[in-house]
């Protein structure tokens, strides 16, 4: 397996050579520096808040917290990674792993923060580079169509990346089991994150996006971000929206578990929402519009609410008359890679603005799928009191059995989340393999 994972990554790089070559040639530039990127310390503050690598630097380097480097691409020409390891007491410096995959790159080490210079020629810059620095060096900063081709090249994922995808949902299903186990041993929210970490083996710090750790009514919070450190009386539900980055590549997953105070409504719901999303999952296949697949969400959401009494009438007026949307607010998924929200969901390949529609302004991804795109699936199901109010005061709300709605409040509500591969042939459930 060894042997055939650094073959992967050796053509994980060639493929990338081949792709920036093009695209240089393409916008006219004779190469392209990319800055890996540093962390910054606040306003009247010594201590560095949170560093990620800057994603297009990780997607040649696998390793996100690399500070104060550079990398060179330039065609018919090997990488140059100029990697910053000063000699220092204070803290570890940074090294390079013993992996094949450092052979491929001439490697400057370094002690100060200076870029390499530049030979002559037409250059892009591209990072958080600062104006003097770019000034200094004389190229192009962050040109946006350069920027939408490489964004272009993340959309696709190579053998490697995959590997590392698969890698990273696995670690983090080991989490999410700890983190329910926890919920169901009467545990507080902190405990179930502090479970989460310990079983997949990673610091806070290391998280690809903080994670969502919901008691009872949190879980209607869509971007809950606290841990209660208290352990409340009643355990209705929990829900945890968790990833783990495994060599720069995110996995996130969603998972809902009921509590032994939940409805029994609520868990005839969570079990609804399981079947939709594997629903929704048989039917990915490249040539799919992804905002297609979202409506059919939305139609699966009318039915559900109907045959479970809480909207009377059609599953159809349900959507028309924006009820879905009132308890599913977000996007049916987005692009997934070296970021949790990955770069190029919303532009066509030929560089087109593809916005979301009106009536989903949150839908992240709008593209027509094709074979190598890795996006999530993440269905929800959400009691959250301030669009219920709101609902409340409309017409269309007078079809809502209220008296079924309210007791559900307190179980916030459901998200079901796996990440997945389109191939050739349709799709790879990466968090679920088998599925």
């Amino acid at each position: 397996m060894t042997n055939d994972l650094e073959t992967a990554q050796y053509q994980h790089l060639e493929r990338l050579q081949d792709g920036y070559e093009r695209v240089l040639a393409d916008q006219g530039y004779d190469g392209v520096l990319i800055y890996s990127g540093q962390a910054y310390t606040q306003y009247g503050d010594d201590q560095p808040v949170g560093f990620v690598t800057y994603g297009h630097f990780m997607h040649w380097i696998p390793m996100p917290e690399i500070e104060y480097s550079w990398i060179l691409i330039r065609p018919g020409h090997r990488p140059l990674l100029r990697f910053h390891a000063p000699s220092d007491f204070w803290h570890l410096p940074q090294t390079l792993p013993n992996a094949a995959w450092v052979t491929a790159f001439d490697i400057d080490w370094s002690d100060n923060t200076a870029p390499p210079s530049l030979p002559k020629g037409h250059f892009a810059l591209l990072g958080d580079i600062d104006g003097d620095t770019a000034l200094s060096l004389g190229g192009d900063l962050n040109p946006a169509p350069l920027l939408l081709a490489l964004d272009e090249l993340r959309m696709y994922k190579d053998d490697f990346e995959i590997w590392c995808l698969r890698e990273a949902n696995r670690q983090a299903l080991v989490g999410h089991q700890a983190a329910a186990e926890a919920f169901l041993a009467g545990k507080s929210e902190l405990a179930c994150h502090l479970a989460y970490l310990t079983a997949s083996q990673q610091r806070e710090s290391a998280l690809p996006y903080p994670s969502i750790i919901a008691l009872n009514r949190h879980a209607g919070v869509l971007h809950y971000q606290h841990y209660a450190v208290d352990s409340p009386t009643m355990r209705h539900s929990l829900l945890v929206d968790a990833g783990y980055r495994h060599q720069g590549y995110c996995a996130d997953i969603s998972r809902t578990t009921p509590g032994p105070g939940a409805d029994e409504r609520f868990s005839a719901l969570l079990n609804a929402v399981s079947v939709l999303q594997q629903r929704l999952i048989d039917a990915l296949r490249p040539g799919l519009p992804f905002s297609e697949l979202h409506q059919t969400m939305h139609e699966g959401l009318g039915n559900l609410l109907s045959e479970h009494g809480i909207v009377r009438g059609s599953a159809e007026a349900a959507v028309e008359q924006g009820i879905t949307r009132v308890f599913c607010p977000h996007g049916l998924g987005h692009s997934l890679g070296i970021q949790v929200h990955d770069v190029g969901g919303r532009v066509s390949s030929d560089g087109t603005p593809l916005p979301a529609p009106p009536s989903d302004p949150a839908l992240r991804l709008t593209r027509y799928l094709e074979s190598g795109m890795v996006v999530t699936i993440e269905p929800g199901l959400y009691f959250i009191p301030m669009l219920l109010d709101n609902l409340r005061a409309q017409p269309a709300g007078r079809t809502v059995e209220w008296n079924i709605v309210d007791p559900l409040i307190s179980h916030g509500g459901i998200r079901i989340e796996d990440n997945l591969l389109i191939t050739n042939e349709g799709h790879e459930n990466l968090t679920c393999p088998g599925e």
